[in-house]
Formats: structure tokens, sequence, C-alpha cells
């Protein structure tokens, strides 16, 4: 017997969003899956050849190039930021709006011009997304990894800019901050193992289902 196909879901805000379109394909997970309490990592499905992971958002990714897990669900940021050749995105599911911005201090920003910009010191999780954009732009910029904590980087000292995700707008007015610049707008998609696809038949038509998911939802 064939081992289960593997999905790696992230967790937080896509997570919710993500349940009624694994529904649509067909997938139910067991209750736990949506318990944001639940210590457990590895879930069943309605269908017994699929299991379900809930990782970190940029663990999702790792998981699938690799070929620990056969898909996943995964932000387009995560997808640009590592740029995986094992990875193919085959369907848009057209969850998780969000955008990646550049954002400053609102003092900084009423006398500030993106324009004038020639060397830019950036708090980010996302340093190839970033330095990519401003390199395009002719705008050196000097990366500050950070994982998470974004908005702190401005008031602390740490880098003048953030660039981060961003939804509602919200924390960032709340840590003093607005957005100057939009890199990229989100959306999650589903993404495949390069090998599996070719060798695990049964993915085929579970990329179909997504797909007609997807095209049910809007229809709804």
């Amino acid at each position: 017997m064939a081992a289960p196909i593997i999905i790696a879901v992230p967790k937080g805000r896509i997570l919710t969003e993500a349940v009624p379109l694994l529904q649509r394909a067909g997938i139910e997970p067991e209750a736990a899956f949506s318990d944001e309490d639940s210590r457990a990592l590895r879930f069943a499905t309605s269908n017994p050849g699929i299991d379900l992971i809930r990782v970190r958002a940029f663990d999702v990714a790792t998981f699938v190039a690799h070929g620990a897990a056969q898909l996943g669900i995964v932000g387009s940021d995560v997808l640009a930021e590592f740029d995986y050749s094992e990875l193919y995105a085959p369907v848009d599911l057209g969850i998780g709006h969000c955008r990646l911005s550049v954002a400053e201090p609102a003092a900084l920003a009423a006398t500030d011009d993106p324009r004038g910009w020639s060397h830019v010191r950036i708090a980010t999780k996302y340093p190839h997304v970033t330095r990519a954009h401003f390199e395009a732009r002719g705008v050196q910029a000097e990366c500050v990894k950070l994982n998470g904590a974004m908005e702190l980087a401005p008031l602390l000292g740490l880098a003048p800019r953030i660039v981060d995700l961003v939804s509602s707008g919200r924390t960032l007015k709340e840590n003093g901050l607005v957005e100057v610049e939009v890199i990229a707008e989100v959306t999650s998609r589903l993404i495949v193992n390069r090998a599996a696809f070719k060798t695990r038949g049964e993915i085929v038509p579970l990329v179909e289902a997504f797909r007609r998911a997807v095209d049910d939802a809007r229809a709804a």
C-alpha cells in the first residue's frame, strides 16, 4: 500500500481560509486540525490516502521542496523568497489576500520620498525579495533579517524601515508606521513537489479537485 499523500498547510490566518477549500476538494480534516490549542502536527482526513501537517508558513515550502510533503498551501511571498526549483505552483487558491510592503515611521514618511532613495536599511524576513526589488530600481538594500516583531525595528533603532506582509494595516498603525510602497500583492497557492507530481498518479486528480474547488468558491 502506498504511503499517504501529505499536504502541508500553514498555521494561523490562512489555515482558517484553507479548511473550506479542502472540504470543497473532498478532503475533510479531523476536528483537531482546526483546533489552535492542539499540539498535534499531523492529522488524518476523511480520505485514508491523504494526511495533513500543520507547520509554519515558511516551512511549508521547505517540506514540499524536499519531498517530505507532496503538496502544500503557501503564500506567493514565500515562493518568491525561496524560489525552489523543485516546486510547481499550479493553482492560485484566491485566499490569504495581503500585500508585501515597505513601511516606515509616520514622522519619517511625512518628509520622505521613496523615489530619492539610493541606499536603504531594512528589517525583514524577506531579504531575497527585498534586495531584488530595490536592485531593480538601482537602490542598494541593506537587510537585517528578522523572523517576527518587525514593527519594533524602527522603534528601537535597528532599522528605519521594514518590509513585511500587510493585511488591514492595523498593526502598522498601532506602532506608528505607514506603508510607503507596495512590493507585491500576495495570495496563497497550491504547490506540488515536481518529482512527486511525475511519480504519484493520484496527485493529478487532486490538483484538479483543488482547481474545481477554487472555481466553485468564486461562483458561490
